[in-house]
């Protein structure tokens, strides 16, 4: 069983993890740009419009992922699979 266990964290640690925090990054990017964006076009109806388009992509993004993130935590603790076993430590800095 504890070579098992090591391949998952292994990637968990390796793929996984930085995956998911690449997609957290593009999440605050999309934001920043919508907020640059309609700061930039703020006498123009359309390009404000279309900078709050991205800052409600990003937030939507953002709030799907920390949804996501914390039912699978809520499983793995439901099933007894400890944090440190799977490497969900290391995403939230712990």
């Amino acid at each position: 069983m504890k070579p098992a266990l090591a391949f998952i964290h292994k990637v968990n640690q390796v793929i996984i993890n930085p995956i998911i925090m690449l997609l957290f990054a593009v999440a605050v990017l999309v934001f920043l740009y919508g907020v640059f964006e309609y700061m930039k076009n703020s006498d123009s109806e359309d390009g404000r419009l279309e900078g709050q388009r991205h800052m409600l992509s990003g937030v939507f993004g953002l709030f799907i992922m920390i949804s996501v993130f914390g039912i699978i935590h809520l499983i793995l603790n439901t099933i007894g699979v400890s944090s440190q076993d799977t490497g969900v430590n290391e995403i939230l800095g712990r």
